[in-house]
């Protein structure tokens, strides 16, 4: 019984692997690159992309559980209906898949719609699999932290709605931990959504008076200027993803990122122990600078 981890190079994907090996689990990991790829040990490795049939093929054979987790590209669709079609006729029924939170609310944002397009294959072809719907990723200010630090500004197009921002290592443990559910199970479980959030729900005024709190020096909220966020990102991503970005701000504003009743209950209970909150991140910037 084998759990296969996509995205394995990642920040999450490399975490799961962290997380399963420590619970004891037979792990293989699907990479790209091998020789760029450092895993602890007893885990496998298998060589493959998700565009190349052949080499899902021999990295699905022999598994039991997947862990799939598909990077933001402009085939990100494609490349997770592949690697769905092979995971079925390599007879792996249970599955783990890494969506978003409102993939079904924000659907003129294209990663958005990707990921909800990809949980209606999971749904209708009865994988018997948990959707993780994650929120905005706390590390995501990471590449902000100049802006912050140096600037007394925080940037992100938040708005005034707010967002249940989430850890990122809470995500890989709840995500390892699913697999494992779903793993030693007897019979396959029936398919399970979560929304993975954080334990409070920010506005961009909320985050700029943390880091102001932490810094012990005012920092402000850029504004809700979703264009401008656009031309900023132009400067060092592809133009397809920053106007993708774009339209993700633009949902911000109307919907924001809003957890349902109930959410934080259930993945305090499933951790056994409290959700990571901003301000953690933002104290260990601070204590760093």
């Amino acid at each position: 019984m084998t759990i296969l981890v996509t995205g394995a190079t990642g920040n999450i994907g490399r975490q799961v692997v962290e997380h399963l090996v420590k619970r004891g689990a037979d792990v293989r990991a699907l990479v790209r690159d091998p020789s760029k790829a450092s895993f602890p040990e007893g885990v496998s490795v298998a060589q493959g992309d998700f565009l190349d049939v052949d080499s899902l093929r021999k990295a699905m054979s022999g598994i039991s559980t997947l862990f799939l987790l598909n990077a933001v590209v402009p085939d990100e669709f494609t490349q997770a209906l592949i690697a769905l079609n092979v995971a079925r006729s390599a007879g792996i029924e249970r599955i783990v898949y890494l969506s978003v939170i409102h993939a079904d609310v924000y659907v003129n944002v294209p990663h958005f719609a990707g990921k909800f397009g990809v949980e209606r294959m999971i749904e209708q072809m009865d994988f018997k699999a948990t959707i993780l719907r994650p929120a905005y990723f706390i590390q995501n200010d990471l590449m902000i932290e100049d802006a912050i630090t140096g600037y007394g500004t925080y940037p992100m197009p938040i708005g005034a709605k707010g967002l249940a921002m989430i850890d990122v290592r809470d995500i890989a443990e709840i995500a390892a931990l699913e697999l494992l559910r779903r793993e030693q199970s007897v019979e396959p479980l029936a398919l399970d959504r979560i929304n993975l959030v954080g334990p409070q729900t920010l506005t961009g005024t909320d985050i700029a008076a943390i880091w102001s709190d932490v810094l012990a020096r005012p920092i402000n909220y850029g504004g809700d200027n979703a264009e401008g966020f656009e031309q900023n990102l132009k400067q060092f991503l592809p133009a397809w993803m920053a106007y993708d970005m774009r339209l993700m701000g633009e949902r911000f504003f109307s919907e924001g990122m809003l957890p349902e009743a109930g959410d934080v209950e259930r993945l305090t209970a499933l951790l056994g122990r409290p959700l990571r909150p901003y301000r953690d991140f933002a104290s260990a910037i601070a204590a760093a600078a």
